[in-house]
């Protein structure tokens, strides 16, 4: 049985690969765990994407022969029933970081035992799986650049072939991939990329044979939006990030799309040594972090009269992604600006992004936030210089905040300095005053 969570995919899969190699038939199951649907991972629009690449995966099975399997119930539970059914004798799966994956495999395993059958582990989350390096006399590095030297050396292993033919026992009921509206409620961001590992291996191919060159130079031009967009797909393991960060290396000027990819490795390898990273301060500050209230409730909608925030905030809200460096000015402003715990923005954020990875989330909340892995924790991202710098014509804002859109230029970012220009606009005057607000937080700090 390969028993698939977060490696949606057929493509350089290692459980899958391995079990076609050992077995002359397999169970490929996917169960829709009853403590993952109940909990705060499922969320509209990653429900969504992961019912579409179910679906793909299914159609690419189905393409060799065999079928995707589908329960819901208590994983360890429907994955021991179904074992008995096909009389299987081992269960194959991805190993991942997070305390509940390593409870998973803990529970399968004490199953497998007592039923005498077998509990194989293989990596395929991470390029470089959690805990293969590490610093002396520590079981993970806490900086990312000596970390980043050490990923940079690993030897990689061999990218595996897709299998060409698949045979599942007959005796095993496929069942059925139901809607995500039967999962959860709530509504789907209207702009959210459609999920499945053929959708992001296109779009992995385009993004390699094409605007990677200008990545290093353009990743950070919010309304050039040069970055791949591909983190839904490696967060689902609709994309090997072995076979994508192999592909990229191959690629002149790649190397700092490369390091991106190190940076998930790096954040996967503090959260399996940290399980309480989204909970709890990597290093404590000491803050007395504000109430929260109307000014949390405002920065969610994109409504604090900072245009660059509220441009991030609503491409959020419109497509459940958010680009990277508006990632960091919105956090950079709950955190600093509104001197709120960064807990509260990682939750919201948590709330809607695709691409919502409890490692990821956390660590770059934390680091924004200066109580992470950042080696300047009283960081302050200034949203006017950051939207001239990264906007420079207003063109990101103008896109997302549709009330501003007759501001030309960069002029956009500034709207309380205008005149009759601004008459008649419902967008409302700055929350703080920036300056103000910085001296205020670098004060608290000094203070602990």
């Amino acid at each position: 049985m390969v028993l698939f969570s977060r490696d949606l995919r057929v493509h350089d899969h290692p459980a899958l690969a391995s079990a076609v190699r050992d077995a002359d038939a397999i169970v490929p199951l996917f169960v829709f765990d009853d403590a993952i649907v109940s909990s705060d991972f499922a969320r509209p629009n990653r429900m969504s994407f992961l019912v579409a690449s179910l679906m793909d995966l299914k159609k690419s099975l189905e393409g060799m022969g065999g079928d995707l399997i589908v329960r819901r119930g208590n994983v360890v539970d429907e994955a021991m029933r179904v074992m008995h059914e096909a009389a299987a004798s081992a269960i194959y799966v991805s190993s991942d970081v997070s305390a509940y994956a390593g409870s998973r495999e803990r529970r399968l395993a004490n199953a497998c035992r007592e039923s005498s059958r077998e509990l194989k582990t293989w990596p395929g989350v991470t390029v470089v799986p959690a805990g293969a390096i590490t610093p002396a006399g520590g079981d993970h590095f806490k900086v990312f650049s000596p970390y980043w030297r050490r990923w940079q050396e690993w030897e990689r292993r061999a990218m595996l072939a897709v299998p060409k033919r698949i045979s599942v026992p007959s005796a095993v009921g496929p069942g059925a991939v139901p809607p995500s509206g039967e999962l959860v409620g709530g509504e789907v961001s209207p702009e959210l990329v459609p999920g499945g590992e053929t959708e992001g291996r296109r779009r992995a191919e385009e993004w390699l044979e094409g605007e990677v060159a200008g990545y290093e130079a353009d990743h950070d031009n919010l309304p050039g939006d040069a970055t791949s967009r591909l983190s839904p797909y490696l967060h689902f393991g609709c994309l090997s990030p072995l076979e994508l960060a192999e592909h990229a290396s191959s690629k002149r000027s790649a190397g700092a799309f490369v390091r991106q990819l190190c940076w998930r490795d790096f954040y996967h390898q503090v959260y399996a040594a940290t399980p309480d990273l989204a909970r709890r301060d990597y290093r404590p500050r000491g803050d007395r972090w504000g109430s929260a209230g109307r000014a949390l409730e405002r920065w969610k909608q994109g409504r604090t009269g900072f245009p660059i925030v509220d441009a991030g905030m609503r491409q959020l809200l419109r497509e459940g992604w958010m680009h990277n460096r508006a990632r960091l000015i919105t956090a950079s402003f709950l955190t600093k600006d509104l001197y709120i715990d960064w807990r509260l923005g990682a939750r919201h954020f948590w709330d809607l992004l695709v691409d919502g990875d409890m490692a990821n989330n956390a660590g770059n909340w934390q680091w924004v936030a200066g109580t992470g892995n950042d080696t300047r924790p009283n960081r302050i991202f200034n949203p006017i210089r950051q939207a001239h710098r990264f906007d420079p014509d207003g063109h990101y804002v103008r896109r997302y905040v549709p009330e501003l859109r007759h501001i030309p230029g960069r002029r956009v970012h500034e709207p309380w300095k205008l005149g009759p220009e601004r008459e008649g606009v419902d967008y409302p005057e700055p929350m703080v005053d920036h300056g103000d607000a910085a001296a205020a937080f670098r004060a608290k700090r000094a203070a602990v």
